[in-house]
């Protein structure tokens, strides 16, 4: 018998999503100035004000102001109508040092035996419904915000658009766990004020219908996905009927409380540990990216259509404590527990061997803040760094942790 799975996902302007990419901007500011810089910063929007906290360890000196207006007006909170707005808002720093009693498990003599930065346990998770290996119904909730916000800021449709939203998509699976229909699709997206409530509901659910998901339909490589969209999925638009007053004037937001948008939607797991003003050293972070890494790399070689990867660290330990793989009786020939010995075998998971695989050290994180941290496209870019007070460019590479690039490595580990 047919299942539905449903998956949601919020906008750049969403205010927990303010908080995060606040949160991950001044990450990588300490992380330009220096790699070395131990961050974590959590961050509170509401009208009028930003309230930034946390502990750092840095050489770094970063105008923590300066990087926050950035990003609110970078994301389109430009107007004082909104009432809450990048150049006036208030912004309150209470970040302070790290713990001395934390530090001293992370750091160590040498860099190998770099201790977890925390207790955890930390998820990874592919399957087959996609190109990137990623649940459908996530993946579709990301990209319908995400073109929101592109014609946002294109300004020549939509033009009533403001920066908060969100959206959730319901697919209709076959018995066999592959997507069949596309079933529900919800968008709410704030908006500027209208005369008549009834005119803009009707305008809003026609531009969603004619002009928003075309783009999104568009913009599917796969026909197979295209065609999931057949006439008869159900569409809710501004369910409540009007969504003139949002972001962090109607919602106060906070750092780390969208960590399913972020991770896979509900499908697979989650450790609880969110990822956005962390650095590397934590392996909230770190390992989640890691576990991600593997899960992909094991569905891309064809160990198995679907995978789970659990990785758990104790705080100031290099060596996980326990690796955990679940391939939902799809792997080849050979049990779970087998798999993940072999899986330890293939990739060093101590968080500095972590780091230096995937290059966590560089200021890389701000995108990953809104539309997920997984299923993206890696890519490089040049970018302006200080390395011991010296400006130089660099050249990083972003998602690192989505590269196939152990899949004839573990081809050849389970010989096929």
């Amino acid at each position: 018998m047919a299942y539905y799975f449903t998956s949601e996902s919020v906008s750049e302007g969403h205010p927990d999503k303010v908080a995060d990419q606040i949160s991950d901007a001044l990450l990588d500011e300490f992380l330009r100035q220096d790699s070395n810089s131990k961050v974590a910063c959590e961050t509170l929007v509401t009208t009028g004000l930003v309230v930034l906290s946390g502990e750092v360890k840095s050489e770094a000196y970063v105008d923590v102001q300066h990087v926050a207006r950035e990003v609110i007006k970078r994301i389109g909170y430009t107007k004082g109508e909104y009432k809450f707005e990048g150049e006036s808002c208030g912004i309150i720093s209470t970040i302070h040092e790290q713990s001395q009693d934390i530090n001293q498990g992370v750091e160590r003599t040498t860099n190998e035996q770099q201790g977890a930065g925390d207790q955890g346990m930390m998820f990874g998770y592919a399957c087959c419904d996609t190109e990137d290996y990623m649940p459908l119904p996530l993946i579709l909730s990301h990209m319908l915000v995400k073109e929101l916000a592109d014609i946002r800021r294109e300004g020549k449709q939509m033009t009533y658009l403001r920066p908060d939203s969100k959206s959730q998509v319901t697919i209709e699976y076959n018995d066999d766990n592959t997507p069949k229909a596309v079933n529900t699709i919800v968008v709410s997206t704030q908006h500027d004020d209208f005369d008549e409530e009834k005119q803009m509901l009707e305008r809003i659910t026609k531009d969603v219908r004619e002009i928003l998901i075309p783009r999104v339909i568009a913009k599917q490589n796969k026909p197979e996905v295209r065609a999931l969209f057949n006439s008869n999925y159900t569409l809710h638009v501004n369910p409540t009927g009007k969504f003139v007053i949002g972001g962090p004037h109607g919602d106060t937001g906070l750092t780390g409380r969208k960590i399913i948008v972020d991770s896979y939607g509900g499908r697979g797991a989650h450790g609880g540990g969110a990822f956005s003003g962390k650095d590397a050293s934590k392996v909230d972070r770190s390992a989640a990216y890691a576990a991600r890494h593997i899960a992909k790399n094991m569905v891309a070689a064809g160990l198995c259509s679907e995978a789970l990867v659990q990785l758990s660290y104790a705080i100031g330990i290099a060596e996980p404590v326990g690796i955990y793989v679940n391939t939902y009786g799809t792997a080849r020939g050979m049990t779970d527990g087998k798999i993940a010995e072999k899986i330890k075998d293939i990739f060093d998971l101590r968080p500095y061997a972590i780091i230096e695989r995937l290059g966590l050290k560089n200021p890389i994180f701000l995108p990953t803040a809104s539309y997920g941290h997984f299923g993206r496209t890696p890519y490089k870019e040049t970018i302006t760094v200080i390395d011991n007070g010296v400006k130089k460019e660099k050249q990083v590479e972003f998602y690192t942790w989505e590269k196939l690039d152990y899949v004839d490595k573990i081809r050849a580990a389970f010989n096929l």
